[in-house]
């Protein structure tokens, strides 16, 4: 009985103790993990993250585009604002499982593209098919390109015959707006 006595206050001690120990070591090993998105391959794409004016060759505006990163560097998000009203938001992600940029574009006209690519010659280039209002599959191919002025050039083609030929449909340029 004595022994039983003195066991229970020792336990007590021993887990008085050793409580506030664990969060400290918890917090400990969190520090120690590099973030989720810390490698360069997630800044490949921030040239893109402003807001912008965007403008056709001819100089007039094409619209507004707001990109963001969001959680926590992880992603892009893009808000659309064409000079005629048009509406459209995408998602921009770097896969470090297969390397790869993906993007997933959606409008208030039900257009659903998902794209993907990567770092190519300086450009972010991302390609991807989906159905045309014909029924026929469309290649769509996108390429975001920085220049030294700090303008972004966004150049967007498409094919009707599987990338033998292509068709530019929007050639932006990109101007700070702030």
């Amino acid at each position: 009985m004595k022994a039983t006595a003195l066991s229970i206050p020792v336990a007590i001690m021993t887990i008085a103790v050793w409580i506030p120990c664990a969060p400290a070591q918890e917090q400990e090993q969190k520090t120690e993990m590099p973030a989720p998105c810390a490698s360069s391959e997630y800044r490949q794409f921030d040239f893109w993250i402003g807001d912008w004016m965007v403008t056709t060759p001819d100089g007039e505006v094409a619209g507004h585009n707001t990109i963001e990163s969001i959680m926590d560097g992880c992603a892009l998000r893009e808000n659309w604002t064409g000079a005629k009203g048009n509406r459209g938001t995408s998602l921009n992600i770097y896969s470090a499982r297969d390397g790869l940029w993906r993007q997933t574009w959606i409008d208030e006209q039900g257009t659903f593209l998902q794209i993907q690519g990567g770092l190519k010659d300086g450009s972010i280039e991302m390609e991807g098919e989906m159905i045309g209002r014909d029924g026929k599959p469309v290649t769509h191919r996108i390429a975001w390109t920085p220049r030294k002025d700090g303008t972004v050039q966004q150049l967007w083609s498409v094919s009707t015959d599987g990338g033998e030929t292509w068709k530019v449909v929007f050639d932006g340029t990109y101007t700070s707006s702030k």
